[in-house]
């Protein structure tokens, strides 16, 4: 039987942390490049009107992945939590509880959006050549929501037990299937290689190529889990797990709402700059977008070793370590000044070269994109701290705080500076408020982490004590 993972309670945590997080980047890295070739299918396959449907559903399917975030988030640390305390029986009792959780929210959502499907896209707007393409994309798209979401609990939950290779391994199967299998399903295999095995699908064969790499991925996965007798597996003497456990369903609606707002709130502010741009004109437009393209890579360092240290840290709450704790933070804040660091370091040196691979050399925004370049790429290191920082925070529980400091940053500060100097200043106002909610974010991030309460938070409630290991509840009781 595979036996828990106490590496991240124990040993150098430099190298445990680096070595955590590299499987985390490459992860992030792969299903970036995953969304980036299906788009250049559609896109030179199918032409502008189904790239634009595909654009609308994958709004809606960033938003899906956003609301089960945060209670994903929540079931890592309470499993994280539960390991480093030696408290198996409660991590297979949140277990338990989350997959019945997330597969009742799944097959729930996959329902009403196939009952709504139509309607949804039309309120969206979406341009009439491309509402039918769009309708038939999202309603394969949701028939893939359960697969979706159950794999990406089990690779949340794999991480909070210390385990973030297993995830990526198995992530790279879906990816590299989802690739192949993308231009079969879209344009036949008739037409392909001159065989009709495959019909062509149009559109709604680069969902169903994805659907059919994500659940098979999936079955893999939990295969390879009974096989190998992973130690959080459910087996037939433990089908009690799988009844919902009040406190931790709880736990996880109350702990990961805010997490999930997270990203709602970043997501908002999006469309908020995005409307701002826009009134600068179709250069200004086109050099923002292709900033923002080269920005999303960078930023993956600092996001990859946030979520590597909520994890570390989680184990080390949940065993008491809390001089572990700080170092992690400290540790991760120096990776993220290495990692992003230096890609920003890079971005400037080969500023004109990254952005030709999005705009020609006789581009007009080109000139804009690189001076957008060289005034935000810099703030994504302080951006990265609070990553780190918040990661950190919310191991213990602490999820409203790093939630207020967001909100704070990116709607009191970055979108009202923008907005309110953009008259006087110009796109230049847009540009300057990033560094400048990057610092109030670290600012706030510092200054909670430093002597804010939240050791003391909890991801449970204490339980009474029954004198052994399998009765304690793994909290983050203060030191």
């Amino acid at each position: 039987m595979q036996k828990p993972n106490h590496a991240l309670t124990q040993g150098a945590i430099g190298k445990t942390l680096f070595v955590f997080t590299l499987p985390i980047l490459a992860g992030n890295v792969l299903q970036s490049l995953n969304g980036s070739v299906n788009a250049i299918w559609i896109g030179h396959g199918l032409g502008e009107a189904a790239l634009a449907a595909g654009s609308n559903v994958n709004t809606i399917l960033f938003f899906l992945i956003g609301a089960v975030f945060g209670v994903g988030m929540a079931a890592t640390i309470l499993v994280g939590q539960s390991i480093g305390a030696n408290n198996i029986a409660q991590a297979k009792r949140v277990v338990g509880t989350s997959l019945v959780f997330f597969t009742a929210m799944s097959v729930a959502i996959a329902a009403l959006g196939l009952l709504f499907a139509e309607p949804l896209m039309a309120k969206m707007r979406t341009p009439a050549e491309a509402l039918p393409l769009a309708v038939a994309y999202l309603r394969v798209i949701l028939l893939g929501v359960p697969f979706i979401y159950l794999q990406a609990f089990i690779s949340m939950t794999l991480r909070g037990a210390g385990d973030a290779r297993t995830p990526f391994l198995f992530l790279a199967v879906n990816v590299m299937l989802d690739i192949v299998l993308n231009p079969l399903f879209i344009f036949g295999t008739k037409r392909l290689v001159g065989i009709a095995l495959i019909p062509e699908m149009g559109i709604a064969g680069s969902a169903t190529a994805s659907l059919i790499a994500t659940a098979t991925t999936l079955i893999a996965l939990i295969a390879y889990l009974y096989h190998s007798r992973h130690f959080l597996r459910i087996t037939r003497e433990e089908l009690h797990h799988l009844k919902i456990d009040p406190a931790i369903l709880k736990s996880l609606v109350v702990k990961g709402l805010p997490m999930g707002l997270q990203m709602i709130v970043m997501s908002a502010s999006m469309v908020a700059m995005i409307s701002l741009v826009n009134s600068f004109g179709e250069h200004t437009t086109a050099a923002y977008g292709a900033c923002f393209q080269i920005w999303n890579y960078v930023q993956m360092p600092s996001m990859a070793v946030g979520m590597a240290a909520s994890s570390m840290a989680a184990q080390n709450v949940g065993a008491k370590l809390w001089d572990r704790v700080d170092r992690i933070a400290l540790t991760g804040i120096g990776f993220n000044f290495l990692l992003t660091g230096g890609l920003a370091l890079i971005l400037y040196l080969f500023n004109r070269g990254a952005l030709n691979l999005f705009l020609p050399s006789d581009s007009g925004a080109l000139d804009i994109a690189q001076h957008i370049n060289h005034i935000v790429v810099w703030s994504f290191v302080l951006f990265g701290i609070s990553f780190v920082l918040s990661g950190v925070v919310r191991s213990t529980g602490a999820v409203i705080p790093p939630l207020i400091i967001l909100f704070l940053a990116l709607w009191v500060m970055r979108i009202p500076f923008a907005y309110l100097l953009s008259p006087s200043w110009g796109a230049d106002a847009i540009w300057w408020s990033f560094p400048l909610g990057s610092a109030a974010s670290v600012t706030l991030s510092t200054l909670y982490y430093r002597y804010g309460g939240w050791r003391k938070a909890r991801m449970l409630a204490p339980a009474p004590s029954a004198g052994s290991a399998d009765s304690r509840t793994s909290n983050a009781d203060p030191a």
